[in-house]
């Protein structure tokens, strides 16, 4: 059979107040695409399927439309994991009923493993745990777990204590194992690089056939049957803007793994110069209308230096200049603040204060501004 292995769609998330619907819709189109064009017979999501553990209703109507869709209308089976960012408890929701649509959901490890198999091929389902529940679900092993590595193990051992002579073995899990290259988006990930206590050796998993991972957004082997997928999009600027965003397919005749990319609705660039040299540039299609941050390395940028640039890039997400009193310093504003203070004439007035005299206007200033505003809209009223 042939198995798609994504992770970590993140349905609801937003970059500062831009929503970004229209990007996972697109990259759900993509996946359907792939799903028809390659004949596979069963998706895995390793994981953060939302991006919240309270989501959005937007959210979870786009997540019903794409099972409704794998499931019913293409006739494919979902094997789904919980990811540190779902609730493992409203994911699993209905889980014995929708195994009988072959939509399969495990939110929590319990004691029996969580197996989906067909003829050639058992999948091991591990969703996202701490030490302390594998410490509950197998109380007897308490003094044997010092570690989350020790909890994969005690959690793996059961696994490999069902394996059947003659078929493949594939796990899906949520974790962070150790050596994975992380990019910004990677956030909960980036925290346990501080110390090692959420990391998980690659060795807990040995045995399985394929580990179908979820939880880093770099597409990557960890070993040459431990991969993770990545995320279908990127979610930051940095190191995601080279990656090659795509889905994994997996064989299970000969367990050979198929790399297949991923389109962009929006790519993500970052662009450092000179004020001169960024207004100035020609840029392609793919960068002017994507999802760009701007850096400028030598001049403040206020206001209407931002409006500029947004005539520039239609689809700009964040800008920096230089400090007013300081060259070295860089002053950042994202666009939805920049579109907060556009809508607000007060707001308008004292980013043009501090930017003229670098302080902020006292009461006296921003009352004499809004009685310039009421002189001027008596006198358009007057003129009518």
């Amino acid at each position: 059979m042939r198995i798609l292995h994504t992770s970590d769609w993140h349905l609801g998330a937003s970059d500062g107040n831009r929503s970004l619907k229209q990007d996972q819709l697109f990259f759900l189109e993509e996946i359907y695409r792939v799903v028809g064009q390659e004949n596979i017979d069963t998706i895995i999501i390793a994981g953060d399927v939302f991006d919240r553990a309270i989501t959005s209703a937007e959210a979870i109507a786009i997540y019903d439309d794409a099972m409704t869709h794998l499931c019913l209308e293409m006739g494919k089976e979902v094997i789904i994991v919980a990811g540190n960012h779902d609730s493992a408890e409203r994911l699993a929701s209905c889980s014995g009923l929708l195994d009988k649509a072959g939509l399969h959901i495990v939110g929590a490890i319990t004691k029996t493993p969580s197996i989906v198999s067909y003829d050639d091929v058992d999948i091991y389902m591990l969703p996202w745990f701490s030490e302390d529940k594998v410490k509950s679900v197998y109380p007897e092993y308490i003094d044997d777990i010092h570690s989350l590595s020790d909890a994969y193990k005690v959690v793996c051992d059961k696994c490999r204590d069902t394996f059947a002579e003659g078929k493949k073995h594939i796990a899906v899990s949520h974790a962070f194992i150790t050596g994975s290259e992380l990019s910004i988006s990677d956030r909960a990930a980036e925290l346990a690089v501080v110390g090692l206590a959420a990391q998980v050796s690659a060795d807990v998993f040995e045995g399985f056939d394929y580990v179908a991972l979820g939880h880093i957004h770099k597409p990557q082997n960890v070993r040459a049957n431990i991969r993770y997928s990545g995320t279908p999009m990127p979610y930051s600027f940095g190191k995601e803007e080279t990656q090659e965003k795509s889905v994994t397919i997996i064989d299970t005749v000969d367990m050979t793994q198929k790399i297949i990319p991923i389109k962009l609705l929006h790519k993500r660039t970052t662009i450092e110069d000179t004020w001169e040299n960024v207004t100035n540039a020609v840029y392609p299609e793919d960068v002017k209308c994507g999802y760009v941050r701007v850096r400028i390395i030598d001049e403040f940028v206020g206001i209407e230096k931002m409006s500029l640039l947004q005539t520039i890039f239609e689809n700009m997400l964040e800008v920096s200049g230089t400090s007013l009193t300081d060259e070295n310093a860089a002053i950042t504003m994202s666009m939805s603040e920049f579109r907060e203070i556009e809508n607000d004439p007060v707001q308008i007035f004292k980013a043009f204060y501090k930017e003229c005299f670098n302080a902020e206007p006292d009461e006296h200033f921003v009352g004499l501004f809004l009685e310039s505003i009421d002189d001027v809209n008596s006198a358009q009223n007057g003129g009518n």
